[in-house]
């Protein structure tokens, strides 16, 4: 990509905030998934990375970040399309770490489409929906048992859940989807002591968008905000280290919007 995403490989820096918190990232190898892995492994935190198989050298450029911040981390391959997958994922990080502190359901996947609904095809809108809504709902329920008191689910939604571009209508649709689930299952959770939280971007500077975009809309990426351009990801973290930490602990059921001034409405 050019220019290259600020993952904060340079900014971020820790303080203690998740010493020893064991943690899943889904869609950790690159863009928000790596910057969130690269501060929860700074404020100490160990990690299990899922992301899919062709992604396996990001994967190991995030690992090797989380690692050199001196944290455990364990990369789990494959498409949480599939609730065998994400039950796998769940499974590693219990056989790893024996626990689950953290889960950051973050993976995601859109595909731009310039007339909208016409161009949406079945298969597409089952792509985006298992990976956006369905990957969430499994790894959520094989999590929770494994998850003590004072443990949090992260939830990645987006500005798109209240403000639906029509060329991202299917995707929009799961990021709305997203904060209705948050909402709920905090309500649900709240008994056992687990936070549900979502953070909602607005434009990021990730992998995705030159992969899914044409070159127009990728060149004016994120200037329709008030300040003007898009996120780097490394602006994105602190909102998941907040929801991860303890100064979090009276707020669930909550969504934050993280939207260069753009209003969640």
């Amino acid at each position: 990509m050019g220019p290259r995403p600020d993952h904060g490989e340079e900014s971020y820096r820790g303080s203690d905030r998740l010493v020893d918190r064991k943690t899943i990232i889904t869609g950790g190898d690159s863009g928000i998934g790596r910057a969130v892995a690269l501060a929860f492994a700074r404020e100490g935190a160990d990690v299990v990375l899922s992301y899919l198989q062709d992604e396996e050298r990001d994967a190991k450029q995030t690992a090797d970040l989380v690692r050199e911040a001196g944290r455990q981390v364990v990369l789990v391959p494959g498409d949480i399309q599939t609730e065998e997958q994400c039950q796998q994922v769940v499974d590693r990080a219990v056989a790893e770490f024996g626990r689950i502190d953290v889960l950051v359901n973050n993976a995601a996947f859109q595909m731009s489409q310039d007339d909208g609904l016409i161009e949406i095809s079945t298969e597409q809108f089952d792509r985006v929906l298992k990976t956006n809504l369905y990957a969430m709902f499994w790894l959520s329920k094989a999590a929770v048992p494994h998850m003590r008191p004072g443990s949090c689910i992260i939830n990645t939604s987006s500005i798109q859940a209240f403000q639906p571009s029509p060329n991202l209508l299917d995707y929009a649709v799961t990021k709305a989807g997203i904060v209705n689930f948050t909402k709920g299952l905090a309500q649900d959770l709240i008994g056992k002591g687990i936070r549900v939280n979502s953070v909602a971007p607005g434009p990021v500077w990730t992998p995705l968008i030159p992969a899914t975009m044409s070159a127009d809309k990728v060149d004016s990426f994120g200037a329709n905000t008030p300040i003007g351009r898009a996120a780097q990801p490394a602006e994105l973290a602190p909102a998941y280290v907040y929801f991860a930490s303890q100064e979090s602990s009276y707020v669930t059921g909550e969504v934050l919007g993280v939207t260069g001034g753009k209003p969640l409405t």
